[in-house]
């Protein structure tokens, strides 16, 4: 269990990247999402022990994060989102030379280990092959595979799956659902697809604050009979945009489709089943007021 408990970080200019953030992770996938600028970056590097909150409290079951470091980074694996790699160092040599930086000092055991991962994250067939030839997606395998040496029993990922195609990015779905029976996965990322497809639980952070956590599903509900859809010309989207709070606006055939969040029926609209991406434009724009942050 992560427990955050009134954390707060303001920078020299006086941007306030986290406000009084209280949040209870278990086991299995958290999604935090929010826009660029949301606060996630110094959210996940506090978890991380890479700085210091002005204010607050992190608990790992019974580890003080922030009075214990040495002692959570036993049980922390960490991808940032820029992970840098020795290009010409092939993915068997760089993840020992980890391993042993890491503690594992047994070399069979090591190997083991190893091998292990390299099967897990669907690399062993490259294990010889220079870390610089590998595709987006590989190095973002790589990634969780160096993040797991040592078992670690809290794994933080940094916007993992940007810039990865359709087919990587389901394989890297695919690998964090295997691993997250019996760890703490916090899943940092702008994406609301990733979190509706992956996560048991998510928060919305916006301007360091945490607008909704909740389930995705408990979250969709909550817009339920408040969304409504209409196809317009591209010359009326301005005109309704002043006249409604509209939620998204998308090309469609040459005309858009607009969404608009409304407690009662919108004229000449149609009732449109919300689904996360919905949810997560409403609580940024905040359209939806009056419900506590826990659902």
């Amino acid at each position: 269990m992560l427990r955050i408990l009134n954390l707060n970080k303001t920078y020299a200019d006086e941007t306030k990247a986290l406000n009084h953030i209280n949040l209870t992770i278990g086991k299995g996938i958290f999604g935090l999402i929010g826009p660029n600028g949301a606060g996630k970056s110094t959210l996940i590097r506090t978890i991380a022990t890479l700085q210091e909150p002005d204010q607050g409290s992190i608990f790992f079951d019974e580890i003080n994060l922030l009075k214990q470091k040495d002692k959570i980074r036993e049980n922390l694996g960490y991808l940032p989102q820029d992970f840098g790699t020795y290009p010409s160092v092939s993915a068997e040599n760089l993840l020992d030379h980890l391993a042993i930086l890491k503690g594992i000092v047994n070399s069979k055991e090591r190997g083991s280990i190893v091998k292990y991962l390299l099967k897990l994250t669907n690399l062993y067939v490259y294990r010889n092959k220079k870390l610089g030839g590998f595709s987006g997606g590989m190095k973002q395998r790589f990634g969780i595979a160096q993040a797991l040496l040592g078992d670690p029993k809290l794994l933080i990922v940094d916007e993992p799956t940007a810039g990865l195609d359709p087919l990587e990015r389901a394989r890297f779905h695919n690998l964090l659902s295997e691993i997250s029976t019996e760890k703490t996965i916090l899943f940092s990322t702008h994406i609301v697809a990733d979190v509706n497809e992956l996560c048991n639980d998510m928060a919305i952070l916006n301007q360091g604050e945490i607008l909704l956590q909740s389930s995705p599903m408990q979250a969709i509900e909550l817009l339920q009979n408040k969304v409504w859809s209409k196809v317009v010309q591209k010359s009326e989207v301005e005109d309704y945009t002043q006249k409604y709070k509209v939620i998204s606006s998308k090309f469609l055939h040459g005309k858009v489709l607009l969404k608009v969040f409304s407690d009662h029926s919108v004229e000449e609209f149609e009732a449109s089943s919300p689904d996360l991406e919905d949810v997560y434009f409403s609580f940024i724009k905040s359209f939806y007021r009056g419900v506590n942050h826990h659902v």
